[in-house]
């Protein structure tokens, strides 16, 4: 085989449609663009969500939410992951090391979602009152 001789599937390309072309070609005259108006015409182009000058759909309905950009640096790890970390000490850097936070993350908490059987300190990472409690019941603490 030569780079010279590759050549695509059978029936993978075809002929551009040449438009407006006479009678006989079946798409000769308005070449598909039917009779008048913006769109029949050279250059006749609108913005996505142009209505006419009507005031867009996307104007017409009001702002709403908030996402605060700090939230890219914050992080959740569950009491699941905890256990199959399997660490006694759990810090922020031991669970960037682990990979179960992104290394741009600032901010950790704990939530409770499954089970924790293994005492684990807590250092330098939060916890909700439901996983603080659960940590407890197992031995741990969190500081």
């Amino acid at each position: 085989m030569e780079l010279n001789g590759i050549k695509p599937a059978a029936g993978a390309k075809h002929a551009k449609r040449r438009v407006g072309r006479g009678i006989g070609s079946g798409i000769g005259k308005t070449a598909g663009r039917g009779h008048k108006g913006q769109k029949s015409r050279a250059g006749g182009f609108h913005k996505v969500g142009f209505e006419g000058g009507q005031m867009p759909l996307q104007r017409r309905l009001p702002k709403r939410g908030f996402k605060s950009h700090l939230l890219k640096y914050n992080a959740e790890v569950t009491l699941t992951a905890l256990e199959q970390l399997g660490l006694a000490e759990v810090d922020m850097l031991a669970l960037k090391q682990a990979g179960l936070v992104s290394q741009m993350i600032k901010v950790v908490k704990i939530i409770k979602t499954g089970e924790l059987t293994k005492a684990v300190k807590l250092t330098g990472v939060g916890a909700t009152a439901g996983a603080k409690a659960a940590i407890e019941a197992a031995g741990g603490s969190v500081a």
